[in-house]
C-alpha cells in the first residue's frame, strides 16, 4: 500500500462513523426515505455518501467487490488503510459491491444468501448522480405504512434484474447514494412501476 495514495477520511472518525452506521440502518428500516450522512472529502470517484458508507460499513471481515469505474490504486489504499476490507476480484466472494449505474444491468454473481442464512447476502452500494428525476415507482413493504413515490434515476432493465436476484428471504439490500445522501431498499419492498398500473 503506497502512503502517496493515502487521504484524510473523517475529521471525527468514532462519532461520524456511527452517524453514518445508523443513518444506513434507517435508510432500510425506511426504505425511500432520504438519509444524510456525514460529510466526508470525496475520494476517487467516490461522492461523500459512498465514501461515507465505506467507512462506516466495511472492515477486515467484509470483502468488497469495486466497480471498475471505482478499482484504482488510490482508492484500494485508502479501503484498505481506513476499513482494513479485503478487495476481492470475483462478485461470488463479496459481502459488499460498489457500483455505478453501468452495473445495474447485470447483477448475476452477487451472492443473495441462503434459504438457512439470508443474511449473509451482498449488500450493493450504487452511487448515482442524483436521488430523483428517474422513473416514479410505488414502494411498499416493511416500513412503509402504505406506500411510498420514489423516483431514483436507474437505467432500464433493473426492475427487472432485481426481481431476478430477490426470492425472498434470499435478496439483494441496496443503498443508492448520491452527494451526501442516499436511500435504502432492502429486499422485503415491493416495487411497481406507476406506467405499469396505468396500462
Amino acid at each position: 500500500m503506497g502512503s502517496k495514495f493515502l487521504l484524510p477520511a473523517f475529521d471525527n472518525p468514532a462519532l461520524s462513523s456511527q452517524l453514518s452506521f445508523r443513518a444506513a440502518l434507517r435508510a432500510l428500516a425506511e426504505p425511500g426515505l432520504i438519509q444524510t450522512l456525514p460529510a466526508v472529502q470525496p475520494i476517487a470517484g467516490l461522492a461523500s455518501a459512498t465514501y461515507a458508507l465505506c467507512l462506516s460499513l466495511l472492515d477486515a471481515n467484509t470483502p468488497v467487490w469495486l466497480a471498475p469505474v471505482f478499482d484504482s490504486p488510490v482508492l484500494r489504499s485508502n479501503l484498505g488503510f481506513h476499513c482494513g476490507c479485503p478487495i476481492v476480484e470475483n462478485r461470488e466472494e463479496a459481502l459488499f459491491a460498489i457500483l455505478d449505474t453501468r452495473e445495474l444491468g447485470d447483477l448475476v454473481g452477487f451472492d443473495g444468501g441462503s434459504e438457512r442464512y439470508p443474511d449473509q447476502s451482498c449488500s450493493l452500494i450504487v452511487q448515482l448522480d442524483a436521488l430523483d428525476s428517474g422513473e416514479c415507482m410505488r414502494w411498499q413493504g416493511p416500513g412503509i405504512e402504505i406506500e411510498r413515490l420514489v423516483s431514483l434515476p436507474l437505467p432500464p432493465g433493473f426492475w427487472a434484474q432485481r426481481e431476478r436476484r430477490n426470492q425472498f428471504p434470499r435478496g439483494l439490500d441496496i443503498f443508492f447514494s448520491a452527494g451526501e445522501s442516499l436511500v435504502g431498499l432492502p429486499r422485503s419492498t415491493r416495487c411497481k412501476a406507476l406506467a405499469q398500473e396505468a396500462s
